[in-house]
């Protein structure tokens, strides 16, 4: 059995999350469930534990849920974070440069280096793409896009001068201002992204989606958890249904239909 709380979840957050983790795994043991995983999984790669016909839980990005993960798995809930650029269970992705970067907006950052996390991403792939689209007009935009492997780097990257853009998740961005305080003097946010549910929680197909919302319910109500969950920012959970999250490959179908399918 497996689980992974893997999305938001560096290396200073291990044992915020651990500690998460063990309460939603004590009371899904109270209720008779004893094949529950004790511990977190950190060594596989996230792709592999989203699709492990024994997932208890793990969180995972709103792109292969549309799209390759399909209903090969079960939507439980959507968390609800404190950060600027989150609303309820929505989110939206902040468009980064680097403090001294004199662009007044997206559109002055033609032919300049963009950093992604990952193709396969809605907040750092998707989302910027969909910005980007209508002032491409059909043609390239950026003069070059680096894929970094993940939020943080590409922050960095932006930092380091080996991007001139980026679009970081919002909590991404909250979680790595609250470590590294400096870092909200050494980059600017140029405009918000339009924004689409967060980042769900999902188990495999077969699993008590009921139970698990009732415990996840508990967690996020019990006062003793209360430091885990600020260190987290987490403040709640909601029950989107599934098509909330079309707007995701809708986003996406907008972006093709102005002729700029490929972020570039």
């Amino acid at each position: 059995m497996i689980a992974s709380l893997g999305m938001y979840d560096p290396r200073w957050l291990h044992d915020a999350n651990t500690r998460l983790w063990q309460a939603i795994a004590a009371r899904l043991r109270d209720a008779g469930h004893g094949d529950v995983p004790a511990q977190l999984c950190r060594t596989r790669p996230l792709d592999g534990i989203w699709t492990d016909p024994s997932l208890w839980l793990a969180q995972t990005c709103g792109y292969p849920l549309t799209t390759r993960l399909g209903h090969g798995v079960e939507l439980v809930a959507t968390p609800i974070y404190r950060a600027p650029g989150c609303e309820g269970a929505w989110h939206r992705s902040a468009v980064i440069v680097r403090q001294d970067d004199p662009a007044p907006g997206l559109a002055a950052l033609a032919n300049r280096t963009a950093a992604i996390n990952a193709r396969d991403s809605n907040t750092g792939m998707n989302l910027l793409r969909a910005a980007v689209a209508p002032l491409a007009q059909g043609a390239r935009f950026f003069g070059r896009v680096i894929e970094t492997g993940a939020h943080a780097r590409s922050v960095w990257a932006v930092v380091g001068g080996q991007a001139d853009v980026a679009a970081i998740d919002a909590v991404t961005l909250a979680l790595l201002t609250d470590r590294y305080p400096a870092l909200a003097r050494r980059i600017r946010v140029l405009d918000w992204t339009a924004a689409t549910p967060g980042l769900p929680l999902i188990c495999a197909p077969g699993r008590d989606v009921a139970l698990l919302r009732r415990v996840l319910a508990d967690v996020i109500d019990d006062p003793a958890l209360a430091a885990t969950r600020d260190v987290l920012r987490l403040d709640g959970i909601s029950l989107l249904q599934r098509t909330a999250y079309a707007i995701i490959p809708s986003l996406e179908a907008d972006a093709a239909r102005a002729g700029y399918p490929v972020l570039d």
